[in-house]
């Protein structure tokens, strides 16, 4: 069976992707997590991913670490899991990479902090700029691909995956969305997997 070892469900963000990727795409996997606040935590770490971080995928005698490699290998099981249509295809990919390798302003100023609520936190002019493309972003998805169904490329695909974060960002931030981006927004915060995330996150805050 495959096992992923995750960090705090409160805020490893990296760990979320995979988890929601293996969860839609209906793999069994067993769940390895990590406390990251506790001691002895970068050494168990370390018993499992050779770059000392979460997440990490194993499969057998196969491990991978990073959150868009994992999906990847998964999609490699699961051909669905990036859209049929080569151009969309393409565009997915390009999108998931962009949030794997940007948006650092936001990144800094809001970390995914799921329990809490912190609607006044000062938004520079570059957080303010995140922002705007991300929303350019699923509001330009939407627009073409709602038709197809209601996750951003109409079935769900590894980019919602990788924006998955960014929905307990923009809740814990408050922040306005346009229509597209909203539903798409309350669609995801509905979705049961997310819900597990939720609860399990709610849950380390009561230890």
């Amino acid at each position: 069976m495959l096992k992923l070892v995750i960090g705090n469900r409160n805020y490893s963000s990296w760990s979320l992707r995979p988890w929601l990727a293996l969860k839609q795409a209906g793999l069994p996997f067993a769940e390895i997590a990590i406390r990251l606040e506790e001691s002895g935590a970068k050494a168990e770490i370390f018993k499992y991913s050779p770059s000392g971080k979460v997440p990490c995928l194993i499969d057998g005698k196969t491990v991978v670490w990073d959150s868009l490699a994992i999906c990847e290998y998964l999609a490699e099981k699961v051909p669905s899991l990036w859209p049929a249509d080569a151009a969309a295809r393409a565009e997915a990919r390009s999108i998931a990479a962009e949030m794997h390798a940007g948006f650092g302003a936001l990144r800094r100023s809001m970390p995914m902090e799921i329990h809490a609520s912190k609607p006044h936190v000062v938004r520079s002019a570059e957080v303010l700029a995140d922002i705007a493309r991300i929303i350019a972003i699923w509001e330009g998805c939407r627009a073409r691909f709602a038709a197809q169904g209601p996750f951003l490329f109409g079935q769900f695909t590894i980019a919602d995956a990788m924006f998955a974060p960014v929905v307990w960002r923009f809740k814990t931030y408050a922040i306005e969305l346009p229509p597209a981006a909203c539903e798409w927004v309350k669609m995801m915060c509905e979705l049961p997997a997310m819900l597990d995330w939720q609860a399990g996150a709610l849950a380390e805050k009561a230890k």
